[in-house]
């Protein structure tokens, strides 16, 4: 088939140019077109069996249309005898093209010889002549190229992909050896200790009773003494072990802790002797802080005395106290919330802490200390007594220049009550008169708490569990006291206990005793007006005085 003149210029002024320049033949316009190094022909559509305009033949095409194809002697072929299979899809471009005019450039397979083209295609003069010019070049290599660099690509994501969970494997890997180290560190210590001192406890009740068969009248006292010293540093063990855990239970008040800093200094003055300067830095106009402040001050004593044992040849302990402002990456670099704070910071000049000692200081049981210096608990004690008062305490220490640690306490905002007199001084303990019910699950626990409280002048009704001791009150009109443990069998809490009891007695007062701190049951901010929490294990001393102070407050 031949082209319609119109489709060839067919004077030097059709070709663009004026009559004044030179002439063009026809032959150079067929010298470049076969001269071109990208494939181009001309297609006419026409109507086949699969419809209107569903066909078309190739009626010209250059040299270069077999090396960017692979398909030879292309002029006269029918598209769908070409490539049936294909035959759709190029209908379909170069078809829009014939129906709009408006030329395409798309990038496309050739299936039938694995070719891979980049094509721009116009329409030729108008509908009617049904001719469509197409352009192309092959980009095989290209587009392989990039395939190959794609497929390097998410080789080289995956491979970051599995390096990075190989890391994480191995970080976790690395956590669990370190928690189990910690573990194992604990739970060593822990043994250890407690080992000692069940046998200074079993070895005192085993004298006793021996020596209470061999003669009842023998003197006793100084295996009583053995044993309860020996219980009182379990009770010590255990509550170090609850703060680093933030398990022990708190009665935080509302202070300002700068009251409670010289009777504090007298206690440590006594505590490290005579070669030891204690000096008392605080800031006037401190905020209030609500933390428990027993507990505050066995946390400054543990930190005055890591600082006198680390001046072996005296020195100067420092306690300073400062309102401090924390906000953005100073809050969070100490894993705070942005706000106010109030700090206690215990200086000295001792001998100081390698960096890599430093970081496990807070770990239980680890100590620096020669054996039997230290249990390696105090400052894990400290960490955990702040992270529960919603705080933090941090440590910077430098080797033979000294070591200073300041805990994180968050102000209060509100009034500051009275001081509360500390448990371990001891009351004036009077008889009291009235009915108390004591609620223990367990017997050996109840039965002391009924004769301590038997001897304090009250009548004591007894129960077991939550149920038992809700029928005890619906039996028992008048009740002055309810002593009651928090933790309790048989589905009722003692803190559902006492709600239950003050429904009907509102001014009944409430001694909760614990042997941790059951969070989700009850906390310092949860204790009421009338309301009070003893940790267990206590000595009688102490739940005197505390019931004295309870009722008579």
């Amino acid at each position: 088939m031949d082209i319609p003149a119109r489709s060839l210029p067919q004077s030097p002024s059709d070709a663009g140019f004026d009559d004044a320049g030179p002439p063009i033949s026809l032959e150079l316009y067929r010298t470049l077109f076969e001269s071109m190094d990208q494939g181009y022909c001309v297609i006419r559509f026409f109507d086949g069996p699969h419809g209107p305009l569903s066909d078309y033949i190739h009626i010209l095409a250059n040299a270069a249309y077999e090396r960017n194809t692979g398909i030879p002697n292309v002029v006269g072929q029918k598209l769908r005898e070409m490539v049936p299979d294909e035959a759709d899809a190029w209908v379909a471009f170069y078809g829009r093209v014939l129906h709009t005019g408006e030329p395409i450039r798309f990038r496309n397979e050739l299936v039938a010889t694995g070719r891979h083209l980049e094509v721009s295609s116009f329409r030729i003069g108008p509908f009617e002549d049904r001719l469509v010019a197409v352009l192309f070049k092959d980009v095989t290599d290209q587009v392989r190229a990039e395939e190959a660099l794609r497929q390097l690509n998410e080789t080289l994501e995956a491979r970051v992909v599995e390096a990075l969970a190989e890391r994480e494997a191995a970080e976790a890997a690395l956590r669990q050896a370190q928690k189990m180290e910690a573990v194992g560190q604990l739970t060593g210590g822990l043994a250890h200790d407690f080992n000692n001192l069940l046998a200074g406890i079993q070895g005192a009740f085993e004298l006793i009773e021996r020596r209470q068969k061999q003669n009842p009248a023998a003197d006793i006292s100084r295996y009583l003494s053995a044993g309860l010293g020996a219980t009182r540093r379990a009770a010590a063990l255990t509550h170090r072990l609850l703060a680093f855990s933030r398990r022990q239970t708190l009665s935080p008040r509302a202070l300002d802790i700068n009251t409670l800093l010289p009777e504090f200094v007298e206690l440590v003055t006594r505590t490290v002797g005579p070669s030891y300067a204690i000096v008392l830095d605080t800031q006037e106009g401190l905020w209030p802080t609500s933390v428990d402040s027993n507990q505050l001050e066995n946390a400054l004593l543990n930190l005055c005395i890591n600082a006198r044992d680390a001046m072996p040849e005296g020195g100067t302990i420092t306690i300073n106290t400062e309102n401090v402002m924390l906000q953005g990456s100073a809050a969070s670099d100490r894993g705070l919330p942005p706000g106010d704070y109030v700090t206690v910071m215990v200086t000295d000049g001792g001998v100081g802490i390698s960096p890599e000692d430093l970081e496990r200081v807070f770990d239980p049981f680890f100590t620096t200390k020669p054996i039997g210096r230290g249990t390696g608990l105090g400052l894990s004690m400290v960490y955990g007594f702040a992270r529960q008062s919603r705080g933090i305490v941090r440590i910077r220490s430098e080797q033979d220049v000294g070591t200073r640690v300041r805990i994180y306490l968050p102000r209060f905002l509100g009034e500051v009550a009275s001081p509360v007199p500390s448990s371990g001084e001891p009351l004036a303990a009077p008889m009291l008169q009235g009915t108390v019910l004591v609620v223990d699950d367990e017997p050996s626990v109840r039965m002391l708490l009924v004769d301590a409280l038997a001897g304090m002048g009250y009548a004591c009704l007894e129960a077991g569990d939550g149920a038992e001791a809700l029928a005890v009150l619906e039996a028992t009109p008048v009740l002055d006291l309810l002593v009651t443990d928090v933790g309790l069998p048989g589905g009722l809490n003692g803190r559902q206990v006492a709600d239950a009891a003050r429904r009907t007695r509102p001014m009944l007062k409430v001694m909760f005793v614990t042997g941790y701190a059951e969070s989700s049951v009850i906390d310092g901010s949860a204790i009421e007006s009338g309301m009070d929490i003893l940790t267990k294990p206590f000595t009688v001393e102490e739940l005197t005085n505390r019931i004295t102070m309870l009722v008579t407050g």
